[in-house]
């Protein structure tokens, strides 16, 4: 079976989306997060979540500026990248 390309996307609902992006680790599958319109809150769940995905070497990006970890890139081009994946799980 091929690999899916999945994303997700993280804005109201961080724990959560950081969560379910660690399970679909266990697919196999390449999962990619983009943290959306905000800053990532520094909460001791979601910077635990955060580490362990840059443990798997998870890519992460961001549209708001930059943060230790992900990669700043604008809207328009995550939109872009966006088209690319298989799935895309908005959170």
């Amino acid at each position: 079976m091929a690999k899916k390309r999945i994303a997700v996307l993280v804005r109201d609902r961080q724990a959560e989306a950081l969560r379910m992006s660690l399970g679909l680790l266990l697919l196999d599958d390449a999962v990619d997060v983009y943290v959306l319109d905000g800053k990532l809150d520094e909460t001791e769940e979601n910077l635990s979540h955060l580490e362990t995905l840059k443990e798997f070497e998870v890519k992460i990006w961001t549209n708001s500026g930059p943060a230790e970890g992900m990669e700043d890139l604008p809207t328009g081009e995550i939109a872009q990248r966006l088209l690319g994946y298989d799935h895309v799980l908005p959170y």
